[in-house]
């Protein structure tokens, strides 16, 4: 409609390139989580606890990406392992606050074949370990509008 032509052309500068944003990367694919960048993992868990009124994952250590994560709903809360991380860096810079949106898909790999054959630039050719071992990749800020975009393949969850 004209509000959402009307933001396109104020903060992304031509309304083609979220359009074509949006057709690139597959829409069906359902949203998995929003990432936020935070300096304490339990003060952001007792923020968001009684906001979205889920209780939190119990915390979990990723050794690989310097960070230790909790989910609160759809909500991951990424605390950072050290300064000198990725996620230490970005709140150093900019503080805490968004730091990706993910989407999930069922074949990760095609995904990413996908999206750069059509140019996007990816950080991860090869997906890595994420957290509840999903497999996870992300594409570069640069050829999504300035927004961190992470794939999510979920894997099973094995029953006890």
């Amino acid at each position: 409609g004209d509000f959402e032509d009307r933001v396109t052309r104020c903060h992304l500068g031509s309304p083609c390139q979220l359009s074509l944003m949006i057709q690139t990367i597959d829409i069906r694919s359902p949203l998995d989580h929003v990432g936020i960048a935070v300096s304490s993992l339990e003060e952001a868990c007792r923020l968001y606890e009684p906001l979205l009124g889920e209780t939190s994952s119990p915390p979990e250590v990723l050794e690989t990406q310097g960070v230790r994560i909790a989910f609160v709903g759809a909500v991951e809360l990424l605390e950072p392992l050290g300064p000198e991380t990725t996620i230490g860096r970005f709140i150093e810079r900019r503080g805490p606050g968004l730091h990706h949106i993910a989407y999930r898909t069922d074949d990760i790999e095609a995904e990413l074949a996908r999206l750069e054959a059509q140019g996007l630039e990816l950080i991860d050719r090869v997906p890595r370990p994420g957290a509840h071992g999903h497999r996870v990749a992300f594409l570069h800020p640069s050829s999504t509008l300035g927004v961190l975009i992470e794939l999510v393949q979920r894997v099973p969850t094995s029953q006890p």
